[in-house]
């Protein structure tokens, strides 16, 4: 259990954000162990792509080269129609040569294993555990779990995702707000890759209501997804998700068609798209949120892992500047961080009406307006979230 010779925090979720607070505190010289409901740690997911803000972050954690190997990096990213035609090229290289690092892509579970190797050569991770509840006093707080498990430390962090047990006991229910999209996710290896990708990168396919993207994973590995309008709750068993594919996207651009057969229907995901509406607050006494249980986005923009990243750096340095007195860090760590996630949550949410249009007036207008802007507009455009450097 936790060292009493050093100050001591606990982590709620072994996930990106979860494992990334493990590390920033270590490195601060604290004492961390990290709990995770599940019985085995295993990523359900497919890809992740980590921008330059997310890859700067890492570094500062002394991760970011070991990502840089095992994921491959974002050389272009194309916008395109259903049926392949070009509207625009985003600004890859020009956004890497600015920024000093190109934005990766990564399978979650490569990613999530380097997390946890970091985490692990100095900190435990437990699985199984599940969190009750937390008790307070004006020095400690305590995670109770449901085996009945009692530990005991300065600061309790919950990363325990967008359906937070932490996040409602601190300040209550609140309702999941959906996008009005669905989102099937998968990964397969392709013979042939188009010419772009093959090298890194990829591309998004817009289509009426619906919408493709592909990424290439390196060594013939692809990341897909597509996004769908419906209405809530109308995920499909797995056993139909396939068929039903191929039968949404018949016709679309070759590569959209040859990534979801050359998938195996058993590992395709599929999952309503939901956030929350944003908290005045992330924390109560020693008791504080991140990642998605604090700010959960939607994924139009890439940001939730980066966001859980940034917030892992800056708790961290806010609990070294203020010394024993952690609820004025978690003042200082909202007050930085508040601003900037919600920023990023409700450009995620409009852009995710823009990229879902079904009306066909509008998404010609649309794509008239993405291929008439220069890249260098782009740039400018995404700088204060891409070309943030957090410290």
């Amino acid at each position: 259990m936790i060292s009493m010779d050093k100050r001591r925090a606990i982590v709620i979720g072994a996930g990106i954000g979860g494992l990334c607070s493990a590390l920033a505190l270590q490195q601060r010289g604290w004492q961390v162990a990290v709990y995770d409901k599940a019985a085995a740690l295993r990523e359900a997911g497919a890809g992740i792509v980590l921008a330059a803000n997310a890859m700067k972050a890492l570094d500062v954690l002394g991760v970011g080269n070991n990502v840089r190997e095992a994921g491959a990096p974002v050389m272009q990213a194309d916008i395109r129609t259903w049926n392949g035609r070009l509207i625009t090229s985003l600004p890859a290289a020009k956004q890497a040569a600015k920024y000093g690092t190109h934005s990766y892509v990564i399978h979650r579970a490569e990613l999530q294993s380097i997390l946890l190797q970091a985490v692990m050569a100095e900190s435990p991770v437990y699985t199984g555990k599940q969190w009750m509840r937390g008790e307070q006093t004006d020095d400690a707080a305590t995670a109770v779990f449901d085996d009945g498990m009692r530990e005991k430390a300065e600061l309790v962090i919950g990363a325990d995702g967008i359906h937070s047990a932490i996040r409602e006991q601190l300040f209550g229910a609140s309702p999941l707000r959906y996008s009005g999209y669905t989102a099937l996710r998968g990964v397969c290896t392709l013979a042939n890759i188009p010419i772009g990708a093959a090298s890194g990168g990829g591309f998004e396919a817009l289509g009426q209501g619906r919408r493709f993207g592909f990424s290439s994973l390196g060594n013939g590995r692809v990341f897909w997804f597509a996004a769908v309008n419906a209405p809530q709750g109308t995920i499909l068993p797995a056993a139909e998700r396939k068929p039903a594919l191929l039968d949404l996207f018949r016709g679309w651009y070759k590569p959209v068609v040859d990534a979801i057969e050359a998938t195996d229907p058993a590992t395709i995901l599929a999952h309503d798209i939901v956030d929350r509406a944003p908290l005045a607050r992330w924390s109560s006494g020693r008791i504080t949120l991140l990642g998605d249980a604090a700010h959960p986005m939607l994924p139009n923009l890439g940001q939730g892992g980066a966001q859980a990243i940034e917030d892992a750096v800056v708790l961290a340095r806010c609990l070294q500047q203020t010394e024993e007195d952690v609820p004025a860090a978690l003042r200082a760590y909202e007050k930085e961080r508040m601003a900037r996630a919600y920023r990023v949550v409700r450009i995620s949410r409009s852009m995710g009406r823009m990229v879902q249009l079904e009306n066909a007036l509008l998404i010609r207008f649309r794509n008239a307006v993405m291929a008439a802007t220069p890249g260098a507009a782009y740039v400018k455009r995404f700088d204060p979230i891409v070309g943030y450097v957090v410290r």
